[in-house]
């Protein structure tokens, strides 16, 4: 269980999110952000000063921009900054952890040019990781697909540190580290539970490696 573990009850209903394509936040992964823009170096200084939490969102690439700014899923996952540091320059690289997931009720009133919403966390309890068993993970499977999927790309890893981390985390791990399209990312984040997570997550390896030829280009 992490170390931040909030009830259920005391989840925030409205929460700032943060619109960005391409990076996935999974309960109990850990995403680090280089905040630059105003807008969102505001969101995170008001999140510091009230229970350090936002939500992560991916812009929805099948509808068109607004006024607003991109139309966004409506499944996200609520993050906590766990770290921060300011630069000389006056950013802020923060560690936002993964807590629950979400589904975006509506968009509210913004404040200081980031967007709101109202969170309903319902049906994703288990995501605090306070119920339900231990979830059984084919972690052969997982490895199998694993190697030729990183030969493929090119993407050199410390195999003793992947066999040393426990089943839920490596999947957590390797659905936010690995270059999958929006909407695969969006799929992976939606999966019902950790077990079709995976199952997921190795059919998508297994799909990418088969269709790239050895250098990592498109056969």
């Amino acid at each position: 269980m992490p170390a931040f573990h909030p009830a259920f009850e005391d989840l925030p209903a409205e929460i700032p999110i943060f619109p960005l394509s391409g990076a996935l936040l999974l309960p109990e992964g850990r995403l680090p952000l280089n905040i630059f823009e105003p807008r969102y170096l505001a969101m995170v200084e008001d999140s510091l000063g009230s229970g350090r939490m936002f939500g992560m969102v991916q812009g929805d690439p099948a509808l068109p921009k607004t006024a607003a700014g991109s139309q966004v899923y409506r499944v996200g996952c609520l993050g906590r900054v766990s770290s921060f540091a300011e630069t000389d320059d006056g950013r802020l690289l923060i560690t936002l952890t993964g807590v629950i997931r979400f589904r975006i009720a509506e968009e509210i009133a913004g404040r200081r040019g980031y967007r709101r919403v109202r969170a309903d966390y319902a049906g994703y309890a288990a995501d605090l990781g306070v119920e339900g068993p231990k979830p059984q993970l084919d972690r052969e499977a997982l490895l199998g697909a694993l190697r030729p999927y990183f030969r493929a790309r090119g993407i050199e890893a410390n195999w003793e540190a992947v066999e040393n981390t426990p089943d839920a985390m490596l999947v957590t791990t390797l659905c936010m580290v690995c270059p999958f399209e929006v909407v695969e990312k969006q799929a992976l984040l939606e999966a019902a539970g950790a077990e079709e997570r995976a199952r997921m997550l190795i059919a998508l390896m297994q799909m990418d490696s088969h269709g790239m030829a050895p250098e990592g280009r498109p056969s």
